[in-house]
């Protein structure tokens, strides 16, 4: 029995959808830059899946594996993304309830 490998050379899939975040400027990165860095990757990752989800459903992927790994990335970064934000918003709930 021959097992052949997957092949990925059709499709690239980022590996890491935070990627190339801080290196975008070179005087220095704030706070705002970074978040939306990630943001903006994030954003680059779910339409990287939506296309190759619809390529799939056209017929032109033929192998699934690489359909539910872009979904899957997506998934994680949103859901990433959802839970820094909702930290996010608990720490600054937290600060406007301290009394100075």
């Amino acid at each position: 029995m021959n097992i052949s490998g997957i092949n990925t050379d059709s499709i690239k899939i980022s590996q890491n959808p935070f990627q190339k975040v801080a290196t975008t400027q070179t005087t220095g990165t704030s706070f705002a830059n970074v978040l939306k860095g990630y943001i903006e990757n994030v954003n680059t990752t779910v339409k990287q899946s939506e296309e190759i989800g619809t390529k799939a459903a056209a017929g032109e992927i033929n192998n699934v594996h690489d359909v539910t790994i872009a979904a899957q990335k997506a998934k994680l970064a949103l859901e990433m993304t959802v839970t820094v934000r909702d930290k996010a918003v608990e720490a600054y709930q937290e600060m406007m309830r301290m009394q100075f």
